[in-house]
């Protein structure tokens, strides 16, 4: 979103992505995921027949949501008392992305969602994909953040992706008020809350091993507890959609 205010106005922009299964499989396809793995749209999170329509298990969701006051509120509340997250490694918990380009939270939630658990298994060797993790495992969040800044193999992917969808896509230096967040299932069993605006990565709790991102426990962990903060908060505008990364249908 170009109204991030973590993101300073004179970086550079991005034009915004469609929240589109096509256009998200095509730029993590284009960058080295296996097409054993796309995205899915998910049009319910209640409806038995609806969510049968979603290859399971379901390794990451991607929310897509107008940023509201009752969001901000939130974020600024949640984010305050805790530090700036500096892990790096092959320690850490998951591999997190600090956004600073702007109008590129779509970009950003994607990689949450490939970089991490069962799906970064799926990355295909010498891929452009597997050399950015490569590279970026070792970095501080700084240093990693202006890894994906400078690569020109991820703005070119991005700048392509972009091109599709269904809707005429906004220019790349338009204030948009959306913004992605992607809920993962980690090599740890945790589900995550990933997103390029916030201090770093939210552990919201433990799954069982036949849970997976779409489970009942981790819709109440991640996509629902965010709704639900909506809800309270008053808000007359709870827009949002939201992809699946899992198999693909034959």
């Amino acid at each position: 979103m170009a109204g991030n205010p973590d993101v300073a106005k004179d970086n550079k922009a991005f034009v915004p992505l469609e929240n589109n299964p096509e256009v998200m499989s095509h730029l993590v396809h284009q960058l080295g995921l296996s097409p054993s793995l796309g995205f899915t749209d998910v049009f319910s999170l209640d409806e038995p027949d609806l969510l049968a329509l979603v290859p399971r298990p379901s390794h990451a969701l991607l929310l897509v949501f107008p940023v509201s006051k009752t969001y901000e509120a939130s974020r600024v509340a949640e984010d305050k008392d805790i530090p700036e997250y500096t892990g790096s490694g092959p320690s850490e918990p998951v591999m997190w992305f600090k956004q600073t380009i702007r109008n590129a939270c779509g970009l950003i939630g994607l990689l949450h969602a490939v970089a991490n658990g069962e799906a970064k298994r799926h990355i295909l060797p010498g891929s452009d994909l597997e050399q950015l993790l490569k590279d970026a495992e070792g970095l501080a969040p700084i240093p990693r953040a202006d890894l994906l800044y400078e690569s020109k193999a991820l703005e070119s992917a991005h700048a392509d992706a972009a091109k599709l969808g269904d809707t005429k896509a906004p220019g790349a230096e338009d204030d948009v008020d959306l913004h992605f967040v992607a809920f993962v299932k980690g090599g740890d069993g945790k589900l995550w809350e990933l997103d390029g605006r916030r201090k770093g990565p939210f552990e919201r709790g433990v799954l069982g091993e036949d849970e997976d991102a779409l489970s009942e426990r981790a819709l109440e962990l991640g996509v629902r507890r965010f709704l639900d903060v909506e809800k309270q908060g008053g808000e007359g505008d709870l827009r949002f959609s939201l992809v699946s990364l899992g198999g693909v249908f034959d």
